[in-house]
């Protein structure tokens, strides 16, 4: 395969990568006016979402198994055929059922797009141009959800919301007709099939699909306080134990956890869980805090995070370059501490920090986001032997997902017990005895003059506007809260680095793998 074949397949599978990690924000950013078109409840139309983070978390380890046994070109082309169409009959979908029956498929196999384009880019090239590999991929991975809300809002207001699944008809084509053309990266192995362990997918299915579950409704619903969250979590537990046990006992596992016996694989892993949580978490809460407390529209939302992105793209020669003399343990070093010192910045927002603020803390967070995806991604994949890479790509990008989906879960949590907290706290000090309160409700009682003459009226809606400051003061405090506990995480992820061993620079270990 010549140079521009392999960079031609590398660019077509990296925007299905994108296209399969695009559709999730974009639909998140639109829900209200989905749930509206479906005449659905907010309760009932979170599952357009949760379907499809279901079905993708249990497809993306099941991809090197499938990949093995059909090949990466038709495993790609057949996910990226069957996303086109369910994408398709997502933007035609009559009612809610249907959604969420089409979602499912959606992720189901868009999930398996994404490991698949790790381990086909690290097959493909090798020395300088690996290097670029995840950092490239990781832009797509994190521009994603940068560019998602933003542009789901856009897409929504101009056309409507059918839209945000007939957008990806024109790339699933070019890529359903392109991939099986020139991606012959290798061949199938129908012998794969033969004895292999016909439980480990159900009960892989189980414990993820109910882990996912558990984390996506626990926040909403008070975690185990709901008998749904209890008995989701006790199965979730029990087909967990199964499958480990199969898949560690098993000549032919499903999904081989004994992978995990490579310390340098498994130090990987462990560092991209942790910047899953940093990752999402950060892209979560930013949009939150804008839409909440400073009221921004969703196209103010992508100004402000967009600088996020472009820090990203300047970091990636410095990361990559690096990434080929440097030991990965002296770049994730440096990595963790610029994301936590981002992170710990912005724990010191207040009420009124808008774009301008978090300018800085996003553009250095943007900046160590490269030096941690790099080094975290060559740990993991970098020294792989050819015939584990599949299995290593998927579960690493299984890491970094779960822990994205236990970080939201967690800040969610965190949001909700801390916001109660701080408003009691804030509320118990606006009383008759602070002298600072009066003055304060008869400046807003006059600005109520010109909405009604009756001065009750006056006094009640000034106290309705005194609760949404103390309101918006109480959820400031609580984002602040998140961000240091995000930053204090990424702290205590370093503390694992000395009792890992030296590493090799990129070039040098990918040279000796091969």
């Amino acid at each position: 395969m010549s140079e521009k074949t392999k960079l031609l397949v590398f660019a077509v599978m990296a925007l299905g990568m994108f296209m399969s990690l695009l559709d999730v924000q974009i639909v998140a950013a639109s829900l209200p006016e989905i749930e509206s078109g479906l005449s659905a409840g907010a309760d009932e139309g979170s599952w357009v979402q949760t379907s499809y983070l279901i079905a993708e978390i249990v497809m993306i380890p099941l991809s090197a198994f499938l990949s093995r046994a059909f090949s990466t070109r038709w495993l790609f082309t057949v996910s990226a055929a069957a996303f086109t169409l369910s994408s398709i009959a997502c933007g035609f979908a009559w009612n809610l059922n249907v959604m969420i029956a089409c979602r499912a498929v959606q992720g189901f196999v868009g999930g398996a797009m994404v490991p698949t384009v790790f381990a086909t880019g690290f097959v493909l090239f090798q020395g300088k141009k690996q290097a670029l590999i995840p950092a490239i991929l990781g832009i797509v991975a994190t521009l994603a959800p940068t560019l998602g809300p933003t542009l789901g809002g856009w897409i929504t207001d101009v056309l409507s919301w059918h839209w945000l699944f007939f957008i990806n008809i024109v790339p699933g084509l070019l890529i359903t007709i392109l991939v099986p053309i020139y991606a012959r990266v290798d061949e199938a192995d129908p012998s794969v099939l033969r004895g292999f362990d016909p439980w480990g997918i159900p009960l892989l299915a189980m414990f993820l699909g109910g882990l996912e579950y558990v984390l996506e409704e626990g926040p909403r619903w008070d975690w185990f306080e709901d008998t749904t969250n209890c008995w989701v979590a006790a199965a979730s537990a029990t087909s967990a134990l199964f499958f480990f046990y199969n898949s560690l006992t098993h000549p032919r596992p499903v999904v081989d956890l004994r992978i995990f016996r490579n310390t340098r694989f498994a130090m990987g892993c462990l560092f991209q869980f942790v910047l899953g949580i940093g990752v999402f978490s950060s892209i979560y809460l930013i949009p939150q805090y804008l839409a909440s407390v400073q009221d921004y529209r969703s196209l103010d939302i992508g100004k402000a995070v967009f600088i996020t992105g472009i820090a990203q793209v300047l970091a990636t020669p410095f990361a990559a370059g690096l990434s080929r003399r440097m030991d990965p343990r002296h770049m994730i070093l440096f990595g963790f501490l610029l994301f936590a010192l981002s992170l710990y910045s912005i724990s010191y927002l207040n009420s009124q920090w808008g774009k301008d603020e978090l300018f800085w803390p996003q553009a250095m967070r943007g900046f160590a986001m490269m030096f941690c995806i790099v080094p975290a991604t060559n740990m993991a994949l970098g020294a792989m032997p050819p015939q584990w890479l599949k299995s290593a790509s998927g579960l690493s990008n299984l890491m970094r997902n779960l822990g994205g989906a236990i970080g939201i879960a967690a800040s969610n949590t965190v949001i909700n017990h801390r916001f109660h907290l701080h408003y009691t706290r804030i509320v118990e000090t606006v009383t008759s005895a602070n002298p600072n309160v009066d003055p304060v409700l008869a400046g807003l009682a006059r600005q109520m003059q010109v909405l009604t003459s009756d001065t009750a009226e006056q006094q009640q809606m000034a106290m309705s506007v005194l609760n949404q400051l103390i309101s918006k003061e109480a959820l400031s405090m609580t984002y602040a809260d998140s961000f240091l506990v995000l930053a204090s995480l990424f702290l205590l992820a370093l503390t694992v680095l000395p009792f890992s061993r030296r590493m090799l620079p990129t070039a040098a270990s990918s040279a000796d793998s091969h």
